[in-house]
């Protein structure tokens, strides 16, 4: 079936089958790769399967991947998020928006701890919803900034998503990191600015605030010091060249580590809870690293991505019309799969075109975490929306439409992104590399 696309047909049909069976991603892309191999090359599919896993494990800048977890569920267990919100409620409260403020920020601040957008999502919106709800703020904003706020999770570094494309992509993670950094909060401000705006042209959706000096906004510092500080000194030693990444993230577990004791949040079973955790996440990820490794191994294998270059090539689009075509194909897959899905099994096609297209392969990265980011919040299957259900008990319609707001302000840093390409890769061309 040499030339012939009807394996790679066959193959992601089959795919999205053993997903909607509910079979782990993972072992679902093992499942496939393996299919293909055998039944349509006359490589021994169960010899490169072993390679291919045992290569993908014995990745020194993987080891990044549960360390960073684990630094996330110390902290998260903690009481960051409450300190989060003492902390930066004195210095919003009299913007238009007031505290609703908090919640992108507290959700930019917890980002750059945790890598998780719904983690993030879960343990800020646990605190502030029912805050905002006793100081009968507007709902429908309380409820749509910190969905959109929560997608943070994945841009602000340190983010598992990242982690994920880098060792898929082979691209420097550390560079990933730095590129996060600028989007990840213009994207705030943008939450924060829509916020401004509807606060400014009707100042009854946040209520009066309550009265802070500024002798309260200084006492609130002592809150939020400790994170910045290690915020500053994981992301500064990647951006230094003093530390690697994975080095970074042991210096990032010493730090929360510290955190939780001085806060006296640290105890047996809460380290217990956390080795948990972050064992439980660190293999489901690994596993789909593993199984996408294999998946793109197969599809080279038939073809499929020259064959998919090729037939960019031959249309002779332009770069931009490219981008337009992968955004509407990841809005309709964030649609239809988590956003894990999406990433490993399009990235053996995207990458070959996003190449071809002339496009820097960091850029393509911050591009595609913002589509990720999308997938999390687009019904039926964006996770911060079921997460954001549990929190609030509110209808899973009525979370998806005040959602739609911070949807398009998603899609509109892309284009801000896509127009100005440099914007996420001046960090990244700055930083010393070891």
């Amino acid at each position: 079936m040499e030339g012939s696309w009807l394996p790679a047909i066959i193959l992601m049909a089959l795919f999205f089958l053993l997903l909607v069976f509910g079979l782990w991603i993972g072992v679902a892309l093992i499942l496939v790769g393996w299919i293909g191999l055998h039944f349509f090359t006359t490589v021994p599919a169960g010899k490169i399967l072993g390679v291919s896993l045992w290569n993908t494990l014995n990745n020194w800048p993987l080891t990044c991947l549960p360390l960073f977890i684990f630094m996330g569920e110390v902290l998260s267990r903690g009481r960051l998020a409450e300190q989060l919100f003492s902390g930066l409620a004195p210095w919003v409260c009299r913007l238009p928006g007031r505290l609703l403020h908090v919640n992108v920020l507290g959700c930019a601040l917890f980002a750059a701890i945790s890598g998780s957008s719904a983690a993030t999502c879960a343990t800020i919106g646990k605190i502030t919803l029912p805050e905002f709800k006793r100081l009968n703020y507007n709902e429908e904003l309380s409820i749509g900034s910190i969905a959109g706020s929560g997608t943070l999770g994945f841009m602000i570094p340190p983010s598992i998503v990242m982690i994920i494309y880098g060792v898929l992509a082979d691209v420097s993670i550390g560079k990933l990191f730095m590129a996060g950094i600028i989007p990840g909060f213009l994207m705030a401000a943008i939450f924060m600015g829509y916020i401004l705006i509807r606060g400014f042209l009707n100042p009854s959706l946040t209520p009066t605030p309550a009265s802070y000096t500024w002798r309260d906004r200084y006492r609130a510092l002592p809150q939020l010091l400790p994170i910045l500080l290690l915020i500053g000194v994981v992301l500064g030693t990647i951006y230094a060249g003093v530390a690697t990444p994975t080095e970074a993230a042991a210096i990032g577990v010493v730090g929360a580590l510290l955190l939780a004791a001085f806060t006296k949040t640290l105890g047996w079973e809460m380290l217990k809870g956390a080795l948990k955790g972050s064992t439980v996440t660190s293999c489901m990820m690994c596993l789909i690293v593993m199984g996408a490794t294999y998946f793109s191994t197969a599809m080279s294998y038939l073809g499929i991505p020259q064959r998919s270059v090729a037939a960019v090539a031959q249309l002779g689009l332009p770069p931009y019309a490219v981008i337009g075509a992968l955004s509407l194909l990841y809005l309709i897959l964030g649609c239809l799969m988590d956003s894990g899905s999406m990433i490993v099994i399009t990235l053996p096609f995207a990458i070959p075109i996003i190449k071809l297209a002339g496009f820097d392969l960091v850029w393509f990265g911050i591009y595609l975490v913002i589509m990720s980011e999308l997938g999390q919040i687009t019904p039926p299957v964006g996770f911060n929306l079921f997460v954001l259900q549990n929190v609030t008990k509110k209808p899973i319609g009525y979370v998806t439409r005040v959602t739609i707001p911070f949807m398009l302000l998603l899609l509109l840093s892309a284009l801000i992104i896509t127009l100005v390409p440099d914007l996420p890769l001046w960090l990244p061309n700055q930083m010393i590399t070891r």
